[in-house]
């Protein structure tokens, strides 16, 4: 009688609360659909929002409260939403036509574009708007307030579900933390007080925009603030993000601060089974991240010079001192190929390639770009390429694609084939980070959890058979395969620097300090 009564309570709570969260989405649909919402009381998407925020967390919380935390594989793999069948299939495309209307078609959400009132559904966060930066509301701040609200939401049930694991509660936290302070809330602040827009943890070349002329411009002509927020993004690149990575690996960024992953690793934490561990994934895998980390690198610097050339009266940095730079660094590795020649060969194919490539593309696009005056690259304008990468890799890759196929191919598409940011991490990691999963092949009973479960598509369990220790450049560090393990074969730690030239510099000058 206690355990049949148990169980009605429990229906009766999740019922509750399953009405709650749709209650929200009701009210923000009608909206939509055109229900006149003004009549009613200020702030009505903000009720909406805190009833499903209220029936997500309610009804994860009395679900797994009387369960043991973790992931578990009961069901997951009979679930239409989670196997891709009907159910994931209608979401992802749910998700692919937000990601597709609000980049594109803005006005069909109701967006005045500046001239008209907003209706519909920008126009219920107008009031929110007002309120944070003094402006209405467009398409990309009620997309910011319903992807941070997805983050925070959804990090509040992956903390229910991994409660007993310290890593995992504060890496979770860490991504909801920069990503409602950080990513939504400090730029429109800054907006309210004049300030160019500004996301601290967002950095190049994941901000592919960061060394635009009109995002220059802004820094240059917001004075001091301008110029610390400029200098701020150009140490992230050079010396905070490759340092952290040197101690704790690519998890730094991509586990516990980039907005991209924090979505992935929350909302998409129910979908990091459908990542695919084939090695035809693996070979796509490469040569598809690699080959845009060399596109926006070689359009970076087309950018630049660019910029150079049209302010060369107005700007110290001239273009001559712009080409003396980036001529210096290649210096720099022709030097480290011509004196360590057999490491160079003995490293991956494929990063000496890139390597490789990088350096040819990028001194041919200086020769060119000089030839055709600064205003283009290899031939083709600046502002053709820059718009077309930000189209294809900025809007259809990392939005549409990577976030409207979570149902579909895993919840970490972008990081693991497109994002730029990822692949420079993961080159660090591979070859001078400290950061590894140590593995004890004499305890591993096979049984594939950790492989199963990874969201990037690695094969944890060959590692683990082998008793060798994961060092792929792919790996996020999200310790999923850690805590799926039964036998605690996996372990995240650190351990001595690959033998590289880079890693003997970078462990010289860290001794040095000490």
């Amino acid at each position: 009688m206690l355990k049949q009564y148990r169980v009605k309570r429990l229906f009766e709570k999740t019922t509750l609360f399953s009405l709650t969260g749709w209650l929200g989405l009701l009210i923000l649909l009608l909206a939509q659909l055109g229900f006149d919402y003004e009549a009613l009381p200020g702030l009505v998407a903000e009720c909406a929002l805190v009833a499903s925020a209220a029936g997500v967390i309610g009804y994860a919380y009395s679900v797994k409260k009387s369960k043991p935390g973790g992931l578990r594989n009961l069901g997951i793999f009979h679930r239409s939403l989670s196997t891709r069948g009907v159910a994931g299939w209608l979401l992802g495309m749910a998700l692919t036509a937000l990601y597709v209307i609000l980049y594109f078609f803005p006005e069909m959400l109701g967006y005045g574009g500046g001239e008209a009132a907003n209706t519909r559904l920008i126009g219920l966060f107008d009031p929110l708007s007002m309120a944070l930066k003094g402006q209405p509301a467009s398409q990309w701040f009620v997309y910011g307030v319903l992807y941070t609200f997805a983050v925070v939401v959804f990090g509040l049930r992956f903390l229910i579900k991994y409660r007993h694991n310290r890593y995992q509660v504060i890496r979770t936290l860490s991504v909801m933390f920069f990503q409602f302070g950080f990513a939504f809330l400090l730029p429109e602040i800054l907006m309210r007080l004049q300030y160019p827009y500004y996301d601290a943890k967002n950095m190049w070349p994941l901000n592919y925009s960061f060394f635009d002329a009109w995002s220059l411009d802004g820094f240059l002509n917001s004075g001091a603030a301008g110029l610390l927020m400029l200098l701020f993004g150009l140490v992230m690149i050079f010396v905070i993000s490759p340092v952290l990575t040197y101690f704790y690996g690519k998890r730094w960024y991509c586990s516990w601060v980039c907005g991209c992953g924090g979505l992935a690793e929350t909302a998409g934490d129910p979908f990091r089974h459908l990542s695919s561990s084939s090695a035809g994934a693996w070979k796509l895998e490469r040569w598809l991240i690699h080959s845009i980390l060399v596109v926006a690198v070689i359009m970076t610097l087309g950018v630049l010079y660019s910029y150079f050339s049209d302010h060369s009266e107005s700007l110290w940095v001239s273009r001559a001192f712009f080409v003396f730079a980036i001529s210096i660094l290649f210096m720099g590795l022709g030097i480290w190929v011509l004196t360590d020649r057999k490491r160079f060969k003995s490293l991956d194919p494929r990063a000496r390639n890139v390597a490789l490539t990088v350096g040819a593309g990028c001194i041919l696009l200086l020769t060119v770009s000089h030839l055709a005056g600064g205003s283009r690259v290899l031939f083709v304008p600046v502002e053709s390429l820059r718009s077309w990468y930000g189209f294809l890799i900025g809007a259809i890759f990392s939005g549409v694609i990577g976030v409207g196929f979570y149902p579909i191919l895993g919840s970490r598409v972008w990081c693991r084939f497109g994002c730029p940011m990822a692949a420079i991490l993961g080159i660090q990691q591979r070859f001078f980070s400290r950061f590894r999963i140590t593995t004890n092949g004499g305890q591993c009973i096979s049984c594939g959890n950790c492989t199963t479960y990874c969201e990037m598509g690695i094969d944890v369990r060959m590692y683990a058979q082998r008793g060798e220790d994961i060092l792929r450049a792919s790996c996020v560090g999200c310790g999923i395969c850690s805590e799926v393990c039964p036998r605690g074969v996996l372990r995240l730690e650190n351990g001595p620097v690959p033998e590289t030239v880079g890693s003997s510099l970078v462990n010289h000058l860290l001794l040095s300090a000490r």
